[in-house]
């Protein structure tokens, strides 16, 4: 089953058991897909749907961070409630340290020395973490090694 069947088929059930977060979270993200399958015009795969679902996750922390630091409790609640969601569509994420493992296997295959090397480093890297590790968890990984 896709992950676009599957979006479909857990909507209807969204709405069958009155689960109102869950079934706006997935029309959220039924639209950025549509609206992306618009503008590429093409039906998107199973990994372009993960990357928009990356990119919905992106904002909703994005906004977490906003709403803590404004100290809006309803608002943190409710983005987090939606962050979960967004998870049990997306690949198991990696933990740090198997973050930190496929680093030191990238820099010894790179050869990559000192902060000189970062765009040659995250260039090799990302494919290989895409869509499993966060952004910044790789970023602030791969700064740490250079060191």
């Amino acid at each position: 089953m896709s992950l676009t069947e599957r979006l479909s088929n857990d909507m209807k059930q969204a709405m069958k058991d009155k689960d109102k977060v869950r079934l706006s979270v997935i029309r959220m993200v039924r639209t950025a897909i549509k609206n992306a399958e618009i503008d590429s015009k093409i039906t998107l795969s199973d990994d372009e749907v993960i990357a928009v679902l990356n990119r919905e996750l992106k904002q909703r922390r994005d906004s977490l961070q906003a709403f803590e630091s404004a100290g809006r409790q309803d608002l943190i609640d409710d983005v987090k409630q939606e962050i979960v969601v967004l998870m049990d569509y997306l690949p198991a994420q990696l933990s740090e340290d198997e973050v930190r493992a496929i680093v030191k296997e990238v820099i010894a295959e790179t050869g990559a020395a000192g902060k000189k090397d970062m765009g040659k480093l995250m260039s090799a890297l990302m494919p290989k973490v895409k869509g499993r590790a966060d952004g910044k968890l790789v970023n602030q990984v791969v700064q740490a090694e250079l060191q």
